[in-house]
Formats: C-alpha cells, sequence, structure tokens
C-alpha cells in the first residue's frame, strides 16, 4: 500500500541531502574555514531591488546572512563559512522555496576567479565523496565535472544565445528575460558553465572590473540550466556601497515596494573590511542535481503547502 506521507517517498534523495552536507562541511574544516552562526533576524537587509524579506515586527528576516558575515571579515575573520536557512518572499516554484538552504562562505584576500577555482573544487570533492567520480549523471545525461570548468561572459552570451547584444536587453528592460527564457536553460549540460562579467547594473555588492568599469567582478554558475550560485568579488568602498543601496531603494520605490532601512551597522563596518570573495550557493538545487530530481520538493522534507 502506498504511504500517506510525501516525506516516506523522499527518502533515498534526503539521504543524498546529508551526506552532501556533510561533504560539504568537510571540505570547508579541511581547508581551514571556520563555520559561523548569524543572526536570522535583522534590522535592515541589503535594500536589492528583486528581492524580497519577510517582515518580523519592525525588523526583517534575513534573505541572505551576507551583511552579518561581511561584519565579520571586518573584525578579522579571513576564511568563514555557513550553511543556514533563508528567507524570501514570493517565491516558489520546481527551483524555489520561500524558505530555503543556503551555503554562504568568504575568503579575504582572494578574488572572484579564486572563487570560480574554489567552486570546482567543492563540488568535485563533493561528487567524488558521493558517487567515487568526476561526473554526474542527470536527466540522462553525462556532466564532465573535471577542472577547468567554461567560462562564459554575460556579453558573449547574449551574442551566443539570442539575437540582441547586452547592452540592448539592458536598455529594453528585457536583461532578465533574455537570460531567463534564453540564455540560462543552454548553460551547463556538457559540463559547469561560470556565467561571468555581469554589467554594473546588476551587482549592487559586487566591485567593478578594474579593466572595464562597466561591468561587476561577479559570476554565477549553471550545471543542466540550473543555476547553483552567485560570487563575486565584494565591494569594500562604503561610499559607492551607499549610494547604490541608495539607487536600490529608489528603485523600490518606483516600484511600489516596501522601502528597506538603510543597514547602516553593515556600512559602518566595510571600510574595515579586507579585500574579500563571496559566494552563495543554494544547498537544494545542488541536491536536487545530485539526486538527479527536477523539482526542489524531492529533496526537500516539508514544503509550505504542507505546514
Amino acid at each position: 500500500m502506498p504511504s500517506a506521507f510525501r516525506q516516506t517517498t523522499i527518502r533515498p534523495w534526503l539521504d543524498i541531502r546529508c551526506r552532501m552536507i556533510r561533504a560539504i562541511r568537510h571540505f570547508f574544516e579541511e581547508a581551514g574555514y571556520l563555520e559561523m552562526e548569524t543572526p536570522i533576524r535583522i534590522p535592515a537587509p541589503a535594500p536589492e531591488t528583486h528581492i524580497d524579506c519577510f517582515a518580523s515586527e519592525s525588523w526583517f528576516l534575513h534573505a541572505s546572512p551576507e551583511l552579518c558575515m561581511k561584519r565579520m571579515l571586518a573584525a578579522g575573520y579571513e576564511r568563514i563559512f555557513q550553511i543556514c536557512r533563508v528567507l524570501r518572499k514570493g517565491e516558489r516554484g520546481a527551483r524555489h522555496l520561500p524558505e530555503f538552504t543556503l551555503l554562504e562562505w568568504y575568503t579575504a584576500g582572494q578574488d572572484y576567479r579564486h572563487m570560480m577555482a574554489q567552486c570546482e573544487a567543492l563540488i568535485l570533492s563533493v561528487a567524488e565523496t558521493l558517487f567515487a567520480g568526476a561526473s554526474l549523471n542527470y536527466q540522462g545525461r553525462v556532466i564532465d565535472l573535471s577542472p577547468p570548468w567554461d567560462r562564459l561572459t554575460v556579453g558573449e552570451a547574449f551574442v551566443r544565445h539570442t539575437p540582441v547584444t547586452m547592452e540592448a536587453a539592458l536598455a529594453e528592460g528585457r536583461f532578465d528575460e533574455w537570460m531567463g527564457f534564453s540564455i540560462e536553460p543552454n548553460l551547463g549540460w556538457e559540463r559547469p558553465v561560470f556565467l561571468c562579467d555581469y554589467p554594473a547594473a546588476c551587482g549592487s555588492l559586487a566591485r567593478k572590473s578594474p579593466s572595464n568599469p562597466d561591468v561587476v567582478e561577479r559570476f554565477e554558475l549553471y550545471i543542466a540550466g540550473v543555476e547553483l550560485c552567485n560570487a563575486f568579488s565584494e565591494l569594500c568602498d562604503p561610499a559607492e556601497q551607499r549610494r547604490r543601496f541608495l539607487e536600490e531603494q529608489a528603485a523600490r520605490l518606483r516600484l511600489g515596494k516596501t522601502v528597506y532601512p538603510m543597514p547602516e551597522s553593515f556600512l559602518n563596518a566595510l571600510s574595515a573590511m579586507p579585500p574579500a570573495t563571496g559566494n552563495a550557493l543554494g544547498i537544494d538545487r545542488l541536491a536536487m542535481l545530485l539526486a538527479d530530481r527536477t523539482t526542489i520538493d524531492d529533496v526537500s522534507a516539508f514544503v509550505p503547502e504542507e505546514a
């Protein structure tokens, strides 16, 4: 007789998820990283235009531990990581939950190029721990995880996968549309792809490229058309960061969204933060790929509809 509980049927995939998290912790501990715990409830999130937070009285439930972890960098912690639950309003779909699990880590004295290499090492290490090999079987296709992985700039991706340039897409207000429907589904089916060097307007906390101020040193990792992480060389200039946050607040106001207060504690600490690179990786999505599942529900013990 079939089980009455969805949780019973997904046991094999939750087992993979558990072993994956154990392997991730081992990777960072072996590399000398300190595991962090930072508050879930904060007075002010980063005021990013397209990320909406849940209110908690006059404070907010964090959408990312980013601001607190960067304050730890400013306090002298050079290698830190965290695996935590985060919350974002309006996110529900085959790859989205309003409450999900994020791996976030930071390394002082390095940039996004170092972070790409570390991403390769992390995911390869996890795959080898779980499957004893340097490949991933997903939806009937074999994805080669042997480094180095492909690097593709956003500008190159628009030339390769769309009839418009990156600049034209931005000017027409269709950048996200082209990305979501034409570019992202085609990335990472033979081997993982780092999509890098985003336009400056698409990275409010990222450092601009010294060689091209029109782009920021940001990348996202794609495997089998799935966006796994968002990373960048960190912006350490408090005046520039405040200016960008003001622009984000103005954009939220124009869209009729809640305008979040300025995160003053973070901005006050930013001048003491060293050059660094950081990354936020979706634990649930990585578990989907490793378990060969197409929906996030299959690797999640509970989903909102079961509350």
